[in-house]
Order: C-alpha cells, then structure tokens, then sequence
C-alpha cells in the first residue's frame, strides 16, 4: 500500500471540510476562491517555466519536439495543449505530441491502472527515438506515477532534456527532472480530486511552454497568430481580421488577398506589407 500521508494532493483541505453542508452560493464562492491559489502558485515557478520555454524553442529550431507524458488529468491535458497547436500555429501535428496511459481509449473511460506500469511508460518513449533536441516534459500531480517516471527515465537516457510538472514539489518527478516546475497548489476542495487545483495549474504551464515556444519561434507576429489554419470559414475569417490589422486594409480586402494565396497569412504579408 502506498503511504499518502506527504503527497500535497492527497492531504484534506481544512478550508473545505464542511463545503457538503454548504448553501449553494457558499459553495461555489469557496471553491472559486481555493481555484485562486493554483494561479498564485505558479508566481513561484515562472523562472523554471522560462527555462523550459528556451529549451523547447532551442529544440524546434533544431528539428526537435515537444512530448507531453501524463496518466489520467494530466495525460488528457497534455494531449488536449498538443492538439491545439497544429490547428493554432501551423505545426505539424508530430512537433508536439500527448501521450496518455492506456492509449487513446484513456482520453474518454478511466484508464487508472495503467499508470502503474514503469516499463509501459519507458518502452512508449524509447521506441519513439528521440534526440538530444527533444523535451519531454512528465505531468503527474503527485509526483510518483510510474508510467510518466518510466518514459522520463527512456527520455534521460537519449539525451532529451526532461522536465516535470506535479503539485508536489520535491516529488520523484521533480527528482529525475531538469527542469522542475512543480507549483504548490495546497490540498484539493475534495481531497484527492486533482482535476481541480493541480489541474488548473498544469493548463496554465502547459499554455505557456506551448504558446511562448511558438512566439520566440516566429509563429506569432506581435500577438496575433500568422500561422492559423483556415480549416473553416470562422477561421477564415479570423485570418482575414489578422491580415487586415497587419496591412492596415479592410477585411474584404484582406479576404481576396489570401484567397489567392493559399490563405497564407506569413505568404501576403511578405507579399504586400509596406
């Protein structure tokens, strides 16, 4: 049996203990202002996280990629911040990639079991090759699931650079990271349901070590995205808007401009841009 006692997420929150008999309101408010603090606690951690960002963006340039691995919450968030790229930045869909615990099926039905297989973990990521220009980054809010330590431990020994994300700092994770990124989050509103405070606080990094590398590789002009895919007319659209703001013409303009061009906002601003 695994002793519980000194996982942050684990331990039961004081402020909480009587959120059952709660009016509604209270209820909610209480758990709005406990949410508060996964913000506050990445103020802490930002150096890591900037640390992490320049070794991604190093690594793109380079030909490298970006790997999420995570069981449960922190598998479906990393996989969810890696499908998000392509369609945001223009990427190919293998730059970044989510891995989860028990495969695709683990994104939809609980998976729990298969995050305590060391070797499941390590064998995923060893048969995958990476490189010394490669990062993977491990997500577990306790800090100790074996699969993510078992693809940590393949990563190391190929050289990628290795970081973690967990709510207990000074985890097992943090241990076999280089970078570690590791908020203190406290005790969950429901003691153990690291979907909600530890949960929020792995998106938030996730955003920033995803968005910030495709910023400082040129995927984002001022803050506007030049490399959305028009997959739709909404996006279209959006792309239409970018150009418009960028070449100071109007939309419709802007519209039949990339209409000739593929819709490749970066292609008609070095087209027409004075």
């Amino acid at each position: 049996m695994i002793n519980t006692e000194k996982i942050n997420t684990e331990k039961r929150n004081p402020n909480t203990t009587h959120i059952d008999s709660l009016p509604t309101y209270d209820m909610v408010s209480l758990m709005h202002s406990e949410s508060k603090r996964a913000f506050d606690a990445i103020d802490g951690i930002l150096p890591e996280v900037a640390k992490a960002v320049d070794k991604i963006a190093e690594g793109f340039e380079n030909g490298g990629h970006l790997y999420y691995v995570g069981a449960g919450t922190s598998g479906r968030l990393g996989v969810l911040d890696a499908s998000e790229c392509p369609p945001t930045f223009g990427v190919d869909d293998t730059l970044v990639v989510g891995i989860i615990a028990g495969g695709d099926r683990a994104l939809r039905k609980s998976s729990e079991g298969a995050e305590d297989s060391y070797d499941a973990g390590y064998d995923e990521i060893k048969k995958r090759g990476l490189s010394k220009h490669d990062v993977l980054v491990g997500i577990a809010a306790s800090g100790r699931t074996p699969y993510v330590l078992g693809a940590m431990k393949a990563a190391k020994e190929a050289g990628a650079t290795v970081c973690s994300i967990s709510s207990s700092p000074g985890s097992k994770l943090d241990q076999a990271a280089d970078i570690r990124m590791s908020p203190d989050t406290g005790p969950e509103v429901v003691t153990g349901s690291t979907r909600l405070k530890s949960g929020t606080a792995q998106k938030l990094i996730l955003n920033m070590l995803s968005t910030c590398a495709m910023i400082k590789t040129g995927r984002v002009y001022e803050n506007l995205m030049i490399c959305v895919r028009p997959t739709n007319d909404k996006l279209k659209a959006r792309c239409a808007n970018i150009t418009s703001e960028i070449l100071g013409i109007g939309a419709e303009e802007a519209y039949k401009l990339l209409s000739e061009h593929d819709f490749d906002i970066k292609e008609v601003i070095k087209i027409y841009k004075k």
